[in-house]
């Protein structure tokens, strides 16, 4: 990542703060599979820094705002079996941040500057009432107990305004993510066929995804035959896919952290039936139409609003409801939402799109008595003079999905 990049996000980071504010984000833990360490994205976002158990500290001075990441230090021991750890050296290059301290140093450190502040910003990352205590949420009763004068506060509702409108290379690690997620979705239409096993599917997406350079999926793959399409959040796909069942897939390869969401219906025997067809085609419409009102200045609200007018139109019209307000049966969720470094990104359900924004279309209709689901999902940049399809060259008309 360009170093200017980096900087240029957290001098914007001051422009959201106020004088002494304390901003304290720690990176992601060390999971049981190295390999597949994913970074915090806040971390990231500031730092470009892909390693463990780090923590980035900024503080707004009327002058200079101090900038500092802690790492872990080396220890030789460990060297043999986990490889050394990052030196400082690599971490001000990649970062650019001049100051890196270590861990040990971190409390001493930071109680100098929280003296001196009314307020800490902290990713806390709650995890609810049954979930274990996290680094952060450790640091922020620490805080509490030693300096009780200090109001704490989830860094999130600061990053809206950094996050939610996407940079040039922003946008590139999207489009990469998307482009992979394509190949992958290549392989499986041409693969998957009557009498597989849903998970077969997920193997060739994962493959593909590690076979085009990169090593993370965005999210949990569903790869839902049948009735299972017709479960929003169906993650079990452990099913045999029947001889004329439509496939639903909700998936998206992840890169730099930044992911795909694309979700996609395909007859597997290669044709739709009669009703399959009548389903698919409304929801295609309605994909297309909501497309087309994407711009600047619109809300998701709005869009949410105008597409539920066209789904009553389209319910009524395929015989599954009488009346408008049934619609809930068949069509349960949002249009849409933001994309980017998480895949329901940081903003609001009623946030107004700008030039750089970056969301998902995604209308379904979902009839588990006739064993159906049909989702059409894209990925949409906002342009100054409308939108730019990011997802365009993955297949979706029946022509196509048939050939």
């Amino acid at each position: 990542m360009n170093l200017d990049i980096l900087s240029d996000r957290r001098k914007k980071l001051r422009e959201h703060l106020k004088n002494d504010e304390l901003v304290v984000i720690f990176a992601s833990s060390l999971p049981a599979y190295p390999h597949n360490f994913l970074q915090s994205n806040n971390f990231m976002y500031f730092t470009g820094l892909n390693v463990e158990n780090a923590i980035f500290v900024y503080q707004k001075r009327k002058k200079k705002s101090l900038e500092v990441v802690f790492i872990e230090r080396n220890n030789p021991k460990m060297e043999v079996w986990l490889g050394k750890k990052m030196s400082q050296n690599e971490a001000k290059k990649i970062s650019g941040i001049k100051q890196i301290s270590y861990i040990d140093e971190f409390e001493q450190m930071v109680s100098n500057w929280l003296n001196s502040s009314k307020k800490c910003m902290i990713n806390l990352n709650s995890s609810g009432l049954n979930g274990s205590i996290n680094h952060q949420q450790q640091f922020a009763s620490k805080i509490k107990q030693h300096f009780p004068q200090i109001k704490i506060e989830d860094v999130s509702s600061r990053m809206i305004p950094l996050r939610s409108i996407k940079s040039d290379w922003e946008v590139a690690q999207i489009q990469k993510a998307i482009d992979v997620t394509a190949k992958a979705i290549d392989e499986i239409y041409s693969k998957a066929k009557p009498g597989m096993m849903e998970y077969e599917l997920e193997a060739i997406l994962k493959y593909e995804i590690t076979r085009n350079g990169l090593r993370h999926i965005g999210f949990n793959p569903i790869i839902a035959s049948g009735v299972n399409a017709a479960t929003l959040h169906y993650d079990k796909n452990n099913a045999k896919i029947g001889k004329n069942e439509l496939l639903l897939m909700d998936i998206g390869a992840a890169c730099n952290n930044y992911s795909a969401d694309i979700s996609r219906t395909f007859p597997v025997s290669g044709k739709f039936t009669k009703r399959q067809k009548e389903v698919y085609s409304e929801v295609l419409k309605i994909n297309k139409k909501m497309i087309e009102l994407v711009k600047p200045g619109i809300s998701l609200e709005t869009l949410n609003k105008k597409t539920v007018e066209l789904m009553q139109e389209s319910l009524i019209k395929l015989g599954l409801i009488k009346e408008k307000g049934q619609y809930k049966k068949y069509y349960m969720h949002s249009v849409g939402h933001h994309l980017g470094m998480d895949t329901h990104d940081i903003g609001s359900k009623e946030s107004v799109l700008e030039v750089g924004s970056v969301i998902t279309i995604e209308p379904g209709i979902y009839i588990p008595e006739e064993k159906i689901g049909v989702r059409i999902e894209d990925d949409i940049l906002v342009v100054k003079d409308g939108y730019k399809v990011l997802s365009k060259d993955i297949p979706k008309e029946i022509n196509d999905l048939e050939s």
